[in-house]
């Protein structure tokens, strides 16, 4: 075992997959935290198609352009076509002030107020939705108290009937909606996964080539402890890569780094050793990486990564078990962005753990196949 580990260990330090293993993950780390460091959408730009032409809709849209998270950039005075308005992207939302909205209002009649949003790229109107609810919740509200106390109640019994219900909410772990735990540690956690599984992968295939496959045994130890420099280097470079997003990203990380290591470790392990019983059967090293997109695919997809795993149907998310990146993410926003300990998530280590058997008992079974194939050949010859 101690030679089939320096004999690998001799074959990293002759090539430049150590350095990009660190270099990459960093530069996608630091470009990605720069990249989406805004964090949200700010003054989404909107136009507004106002027929009423009064001192109310002036205010109104004077109330939507102070938004910060909606800017107008054009007043129509008549009517047009969303269609028109939306069709070069210059904006995201038209919102319509009615004819004789101020007379209705004047007279204590409803009105409504239309907006036509450009759905097509959805995360544009993060910010429009409960800004404009913002501002006609407060209108209606001061409307109701305002009518209120002109029949003679006073200000706070208004108040309480027009909201005896209020809404203390509360965004725990992300309270800023940063995209870097969630995008951007997925993106650099992908690029990660594509180095890694790319070397693991190619394992077998290359001391096949080599003539080294089956040299020292057909002992799956053999081949199983190669690994172990990819899983490590690849641990050492995802917590580097955290703290790089954590200094430029603001990334929210909580848990003490050298506690993290244990289940980053075992999820290295999980996935170099997938990789390699995937990549087992390749003649040619050339061609691992197309069979490392079945690692690479799914786990970009349904992991959780740019969508919550609990939107998926429930067959996905059982597909995803087999996935090392399902549980790392699960240890990430679990551990990291909760703080929670370690011995709380025994299920996601031991999923991690259980990758790690099932792949090495495949490992295990392909390797003693291939070693009894000479045998059996002697066997025919001699029959």
């Amino acid at each position: 075992m101690i030679t089939s580990l320096t004999d690998e260990w001799n074959h990293l330090r002759g090539s430049k997959w150590i350095i990009f293993i660190f270099v990459a993950p960093l530069v996608a780390a630091l470009f990605f935290g720069l990249m989406f460091s805004r964090n949200q959408l700010s003054e989404t730009p909107v136009v507004v198609v106002d027929e009423d032409h009064s001192s109310y809709s002036r205010q109104l849209i004077e109330q939507i352009n102070a938004s910060p998270l909606m800017e107008v950039t054009n007043v129509f005075p008549n009517r047009l076509s969303p269609d028109i308005l939306l069709a070069n992207e210059q904006a995201v939302a038209v919102i319509a002030i009615p004819n004789g909205l101020q007379q209705r209002q004047d007279a204590g009649l409803s009105s409504s107020i239309g907006i036509w949003m450009d759905n097509t790229m959805p995360s544009s109107l993060s910010g429009i939705r409960p800004a404009i609810q913002e501002i006609v919740t407060t209108e209606n509200t001061i409307l109701a108290v305002t009518r209120l106390t002109q029949t003679g109640m006073n200000v706070e019994s208004a108040k309480d009937i027009v909201s005896p219900l209020s809404l203390a909410q509360h965004l725990l772990y992300n309270p800023t909606s940063s995209y870097t735990g969630t995008m951007v540690i997925g993106f650099v956690n992908i690029v990660i996964l594509m180095l890694t599984t790319g070397a693991a992968g190619a394992i077998a295939p290359r001391l096949r080539q080599e003539g080294k496959l089956l040299s020292v045994g057909s002992s799956p130890f053999q081949l199983w402890i190669r690994v172990l420099p990819y899983a490590i280097l690849s641990t050492c470079s995802s917590l580097l890569s955290y703290g790089m997003l954590k200094q430029v990203g603001q990334l929210r990380f909580e848990v003490p780094p050298y506690v993290f290591i244990v289940p980053l470790l075992l999820y290295s392990m999980s996935l170099c050793l997938l990789a390699m019983f995937l990549g087992y059967s390749v003649q040619n090293v050339s061609k691992v990486g197309s069979r490392m997109s079945l690692i690479l695919y799914p786990s970009f997809l349904v992991t959780g990564i740019q969508l919550t795993p609990l939107a998926f149907p429930t067959f996905f998310q059982i597909t995803a078990w087999a996935l090392p990146m399902n549980w790392l993410n699960r240890l990430i926003r679990g551990m990291a962005f909760r703080n929670g300990e370690l011995g709380f998530y025994s299920v996601e280590l031991g999923a991690c753990i259980l990758i790690i058997g099932i792949a090495s008992l495949g490992i295990g079974f392909v390797l003693r196949r291939e070693s009894r194939r000479p045998l059996l050949n002697l066997e025919v010859e001699a029959a």
